[in-house]
């Protein structure tokens, strides 16, 4: 009950009501605590109307009206002059006077409060102006005993009104959350689970009916969100048996073409001049073709692990990156440098770190001779309180248009004539495993920079 929404609502709508009521008690009672004095005044008027009738009363006659009137004292000023009307002894001496006429609210509901915390009997003087107009004033004098008691009882019978109310206000409210809001929300509910547990089946999409305005445009939201989300695993589905497909020609596609590079390793010992010539553009293509083949298996594949943090020197990771390069480097003038911090200590995959630097250098190296300027392949690392900063910066000509725009994409990303662009999307897969970053920080004429970010997270400061 307390964990559902038509419960809390239940709760608070009790809450509510009784904090309403108690706001409405405290001028009640003082209400009623005005009406009981009035009446006494009244009372004692009444009686005193005997006792103008006839100038003599007994004893026991004028007992039994202050008795009836609830007083001890009754005094009535007319003609201004004040006259002692019915008498009794008084208990002990008078210890405040209320005067009824002309009090205001705030007066009025005081004393109220002030007689409700008194606990001890005591005598007052209550003055008042007479009905109809018999005189100037009365005024009389009573015990608070009788009073308080009363009060006390119709502020109880108040409360119990008021609880009342509450809880029957609270359940029809109940009631109608549970009509207008709860049960459509569950409705909602039930579509997202059956939604989820078949996407695939048209029947489990979500019909907007709700007539509250909040309601129906969640349930337009949701009706979106699914037919979106339909559409895109419809086309999921085909693009991965495409990529099945495409593996599969790309597999024995690549075959055929290692067969068909055999070959032109033996007809670049042709002596034909010819053969001689164009024997170079024959090997140029083939081999790009089976890289584009065996690079579109890789990715295909998409079958990258989780990376295995570990803590390793990233200078030794990028100084095995940097000797692999200088090989395929052969006789062109071009020179790598490395500015790691020494001891810098990253948490990462050392090997799918291997591969991010490789595949950022390898790009670089290929744009410079490509070029075929002299160029510089620079690696830098510094260390934040959250993250480790890579940077991978070159000299190269620098990423043309085409290239930036679609700088991650696979097959669209290239950068050298001839390139798939995978390189660049596999090295940002395996930094967002690790919830990193590769970005383009600059390119222009003057060369090219790459920054990788490692975010250390919670798990990397223990």
């Amino acid at each position: 009950m307390l964990n559902s929404l038509s419960g809390r609502f239940l709760i608070l709508t009790v809450i509510f009501v009784m904090l309403a009521e108690i706001l409405i008690f405290v001028p009640s009672v003082a209400r009623y605590r005005e009406d009981y004095l009035l009446l006494r005044l009244e009372r004692a008027q009444i009686a005193s109307l005997a006792l103008l009738a006839d100038d003599m009363i007994d004893m026991d006659l004028e007992e039994e009206l202050l008795q009836n009137a609830g007083v001890y004292n009754v005094v009535l000023r007319r003609d201004e002059m004040r006259q002692l009307i019915l008498s009794s002894p008084i208990p002990e001496p008078i210890s405040d006077t209320y005067d009824m006429r002309g009090a205001t609210a705030g007066v009025l509901i005081r004393d109220a409060m002030m007689q409700l915390l008194d606990q001890d009997a005591r005598v007052v003087r209550v003055i008042g102006a007479p009905v109809q107009e018999a005189g100037l004033l009365i005024e009389v004098t009573m015990g608070t005993q009788e009073l308080r008691a009363a009060m006390i009882d119709y502020g109880v019978r108040i409360l119990l009104l008021s609880a009342v109310i509450s809880v029957v206000t609270a359940f029809l409210l109940f009631l109608a959350v549970r009509a207008i809001l709860v049960r459509p929300i569950k409705g909602v509910v039930g579509y997202m689970q059956t939604y989820a547990a078949a996407p695939e089946d048209a029947r489990s999409v979500i019909t907007p009916r709700s007539g509250v305005t909040e309601l129906r445009e969640a349930e337009e939201a949701l009706l979106a969100l699914q037919t979106e989300l339909t559409a895109s695993l419809k086309q999921r589905e085909r693009l991965a048996q495409l990529g099945g497909a495409v593996a599969k020609v790309s597999h024995d596609l690549r075959n055929i073409l290692t067969s068909a590079q055999l070959f032109t390793d033996r007809i670049e010992g042709s002596e034909d001049p010819l053969v001689r010539r164009l024997a170079p553009k024959l090997v140029n293509s083939i081999t790009r073709a089976v890289n584009l083949c065996e690079g579109t298996l890789a990715f295909g594949k998409a079958e990258e692990p989780a990376p295995n943090l570990t803590r390793f020197p990233l200078g030794e990771v990028v100084g095995d990156v940097v000797a692999s390069e200088r090989l395929a480097v052969e006789d062109f003038d071009l020179s790598f440098a490395d500015d790691i911090p020494a001891g810098l200590m990253v948490r990462a995959d050392p090997e799918q770190m291997f591969r991010v630097v490789s595949n950022l250098v390898r790009n670089a190296r290929q744009a410079i001779v490509a070029s075929g300027q002299p160029g510089e392949i620079a690696v830098a690392a510094t260390e934040t309180d959250d993250a480790w900063m890579i940077t991978v910066r070159d000299t190269g000509p620098g990423l043309p248009p085409k290239a930036q725009e679609h700088l991650f994409t696979p097959f669209q990303g290239g950068i050298r004539k001839g390139g798939t662009g995978l390189g660049l999307a596999i090295s940002a897969e395996l930094v967002r495993g690790h919830g990193g970053s590769v970005a383009l920080s600059y390119t222009g004429c003057d060369g090219t920079s790459f920054e990788i970010c490692l975010p250390k997270g919670e798990v990397a400061r223990k």
